[in-house]
């Protein structure tokens, strides 16, 4: 029996990168609606419902003491730069996601969504930051 011609790899990936037809179109949107109105009845707590990806919401007492304990190590130089740097953002994120779930809007969790947003963290913005952070935790103990 011949063999057949083997065909070019072109031939079979590009009929897949055509864009839809129309129809094609209408037939997933519907097919999406249906999936979504579907789904629409399962309810998700609170907490739960967080972006997909993002820092999970602990107890907000419990993301303020580990928020501490990151601008402490970040001043104490307890790691290597970028260890440091990636502590104190994770501390921010969870004290931001933690902020959200319960509701709170003071000046601390102001500060942990501004720094979380923040790009180019260098190690005197990780320092002001860190100080910004101890002095609202706890106003005594506040570094100068």
């Amino acid at each position: 029996m011949p063999e057949a011609a083997p065909v070019s790899l072109s031939r079979r990936v590009l009929p897949l990168h055509r864009s839809p037809s129309r129809a094609s179109r209408r037939a997933l949107a519907g097919a999406a609606l249906v999936l979504l109105s579907g789904l629409g009845a399962l309810t998700l707590p609170r907490a739960a419902a967080a972006v997909m990806g993002g820092a999970r919401s602990k107890p907000y007492p419990e993301a303020v003491a580990t928020t501490k304990l990151a601008a402490q190590a970040v001043l104490d130089r307890d790691g290597a730069e970028s260890c440091l740097r990636g502590k104190l953002t994770n501390a921010l994120l969870g004290l931001s996601a933690s902020c959200e779930a319960a509701g709170e809007r003071n000046p601390l969790c102001q500060l942990a969504d501004q720094a979380a947003a923040s790009t180019g963290w260098s190690i005197a913005f990780m320092d002001s930051t860190a100080q910004q952070l101890l002095a609202l935790i706890d106003p005594a103990r506040a570094r100068p």
